[in-house]
């Protein structure tokens, strides 16, 4: 007797504790390489580079996108509206643990009726009823159906907190890119407007020349269409350069008539990015965090599925009083109370349940495939930036020499067509070679530039997986 008694607290607490059904959260395997393909040449990480930087556009040295980098966290409302939904998902998190725990209701009410009684003599009676009750009632987790609703909730905040993060990267890598390329297009704008002080200067001397008869109509239509043509390609950049304007504006919250960047010269620096092994990806990519927390979260909704197949255990219990007259509402003989648990569970659903079960599991296997996938996306990503980034090195090095020798051709004609050894037909020729290799080498340049942007945002910025306020774990907690 002694030991039934004994025993019974033990099996109380195991019968309210319960158990879990379905299966235990183990981060998918992924195909990680131990090295990048073209990673030759570059600088590995440290353990020091390896950690959160924060803003990382810092390190390209440039004082005006330091200044418009912080407002994309707080005007751009594509950004809000993660930020929103990762609010909302927060407060799932919380709604699924408060379920966990017991929930107390209080209810009161005052009625007065009349009731009619047939007969020979028809009498009516009036009478009042008061009551105020608390109840209590307890959902016991028998079967870790709630645990996993919690376990489901929790991964999907921390997606969502990831999906912040990533949008919040992607807009981030989106301005710089934008960034430079407008400071390259002023550069080459700026190019075409040397070109076009100069060809208007050759058309001065030519007009005068056909005037004093000493030059032919060829010569100066040539030197005509020249000036032109150049003309119509600057005007060609100024939209481009009003577009990517009106881009930045949009990320950083505000109208295109409300925004306008002046045009400067690019004083920033290309950084030396170092290149951390392909596994920390896993930590400082929030897209793979963001997939991979949702197969955490599917795996867990395989566990609420499950759960399906057994009764769910209430325990209740209510007390109060209830009285007929109001001021004796309280007081002892009035009382009422109540206590009993509650079974309730499903007999027939025609296989509803393990179909349930069957999607839930479906739902996972795709969530592992999609993480999968983004991991290997992500590898793509940063293989293609190292490499890109490798050849413009050299492509870079190669136009530079080109275009110096172009502005070299094209100095030397001038002083031939001044000196009268040549016409102007060749000087217009040489003069196009000069401008189509320096725009060359600008286009150039700026593909450089937004590459370097992609690599470090491929990297995964200044973010990682300690970020989450959930922080991705091999096991539930």
């Amino acid at each position: 007797m002694k030991t039934v008694k004994k025993l019974t607290p033990i099996c109380l607490v195991l019968l309210l504790s319960g158990c879990m059904v379905g299966p235990d959260y183990h981060r998918p395997s992924a195909d990680v390489p131990i090295q990048f393909k073209e990673a030759k040449g570059w600088q590995q990480a440290t353990p020091m580079d390896a950690e959160p930087k924060g803003e990382w556009w810092r390190i390209f040295n440039d004082p005006e996108l330091n200044q418009l980098m912080p407002q994309v966290a707080i005007s751009n409302q594509n950004i809000a509206m993660y930020a929103a939904q990762y609010r909302e998902a927060r407060a799932l998190a919380a709604q699924s643990k408060a379920a966990l725990f017991p929930s107390l209701s209080a209810t009161g009410s005052s009625t007065r009726a009349a009731s009619h009684t047939n007969g020979s003599s028809p009498v009516q009676s009036i009478a009042d009823s008061h009551s105020a009750q608390l109840t209590a009632s307890w959902e016991v987790d028998l079967w870790g159906s709630l645990r996993r609703q919690r376990e489901e909730d929790r991964a999907s905040a921390s997606a969502s907190a990831a999906e912040l993060a990533n949008a919040t990267l992607s807009a981030q890598s989106e301005l710089a890119q934008d960034y430079f390329q407008l400071r390259i297009m002023d550069e080459r704008i700026a190019l075409y407007q040397q070109s076009i002080t100069a060809y208007e200067g050759y058309l001065r001397v030519i007009n005068n020349k056909y005037l004093a008869g000493n030059e032919d109509r060829g010569t100066l239509a040539q030197a005509q269409m020249q000036l032109a043509s150049t003309r119509s390609t600057a005007l060609d950049y100024q939209w481009q350069r009003a577009q990517l304007e009106h881009a930045i504006a949009l990320l950083i919250g505000q109208t295109p008539s409300q925004f306008s960047l002046p045009a400067a010269p690019l004083t920033a620096t290309l950084p030396a990015i170092p290149v951390s092994l392909p596994g920390s990806l896993l930590q400082r990519r929030p897209d793979i965090a963001y997939a991979e927390r949702n197969v955490a979260a599917a795996n867990a909704a395989v566990g609420v599925a499950i759960a399906g197949y057994y009764p769910d255990l209430t325990l209740s219990a209510s007390g109060g009083f209830t009285s007929s007259v109001l001021h004796n509402l309280f007081s002892l003989p009035e009382r009422v109370w109540s206590l009993g648990p509650e079974l309730s569970g499903t007999v027939l659903d025609f296989g509803a349940t393990s179909a349930k079960v069957e999607q839930a599991r479906a739902s996972y296997d795709a969530s592992v495939a999609t993480y999968r996938q983004t991991v290997l996306t992500a590898m793509q990503g940063v293989e293609d930036n190292l490499v890109e980034l490798n050849t413009l090195n050299d492509e870079i090095s190669a136009q530079k020499a080109a275009s110096d020798a172009a502005a070299e051709s094209a100095r030397v004609t001038r002083n031939q067509y001044d000196a009268g050894m040549i016409d102007y037909l060749d000087v217009a020729t040489t003069e196009n070679s000069r401008l189509s290799a320096r725009q060359s080498l600008l286009a150039l340049q700026s593909t450089q530039w937004v590459t370097s942007v992609a690599l470090v945002a491929a990297l995964g910025g200044g973010w990682s997986t300690s970020d989450l306020p959930d922080a991705p774990a091999g096991n539930p907690r």
